[in-house]
């Protein structure tokens, strides 16, 4: 699971086996190592009708309607996302990228823009 913040932007991007795994476990998080401090980032099912967040001792939870999973690991659905004023809360499958890049994308969804 990737992480993207921008200004109240968060993003989450996930590869096929993150999505496996959430879609199985309810919950995925991934942590970043700052020095002496950890910053760590989760997606969780959680029962309500809409995308929501909290941030409490350096872990950001996006909280996602298990309504939501449920489509979108058994569709070609790409994502979902929601304003929860300040936050823009964006979760999304991580395709393959169009250029030539360094880090393995093995995982990665199929880019729907290849086949245009």
């Amino acid at each position: 699971m990737k992480i993207r913040i921008k200004g109240n932007s968060i993003r989450y991007r996930l590869t096929k086996t993150d999505v496996e795994r959430f879609s199985n476990n309810g919950y995925l998080q991934e942590q970043t190592v700052f020095g002496n401090g950890v910053l760590t980032y989760a997606l969780q099912v959680f029962d309500s009708n809409q995308l929501s967040a909290s941030f409490e001792d350096n872990k950001i939870t996006i909280f996602m309607p298990d309504t939501m999973v449920e489509s979108w690991v058994t569709t070609d659905k790409v994502g979902f996302e929601d304003i929860i004023a300040p936050l823009h809360l964006l979760i999304e499958k991580d395709f393959k990228c169009l250029d030539n890049v360094a880090e393995d994308q093995s995982d990665n969804y199929p880019n729907p823009l290849l086949h245009c």
